[in-house]
């Protein structure tokens, strides 16, 4: 269980996000964070991540590792793919 709310991890999360980003932008893609709940951080890949074949390994090994060593051990990352409709409160 994460102790903390998803409110209370919004802004280390962006932070933690902040610091793998430039990763993702010397490739030419990016990401947007679209929100967190229940311990799990939505997010978008864009640009040249958007439908790359490395972009799952991207996601596991360089975005949720880095939640994970920063944030908490728990945390997990979901891409939500371009086109596709987002709502957390339907989640």
């Amino acid at each position: 269980m994460i102790p903390f709310s998803d409110e209370e991890l919004l802004k280390p999360v962006k932070q933690c996000l902040d610091t793998v980003r430039p990763m993702l932008q010397n490739d030419g893609g990016d990401m947007e964070l679209l929100g967190i709940k229940n311990g799990v951080v939505y997010v978008r890949l864009q640009g040249a991540c958007h439908g790359c074949a490395a972009s799952g390994q991207t996601l596991k090994y360089g975005v949720e590792r880095q939640l994970k060593l920063d944030i908490h051990p728990e945390l997990s990352v979901v891409n939500v793919p371009v086109g596709e409709e987002f709502c957390l409160e339907r989640l």
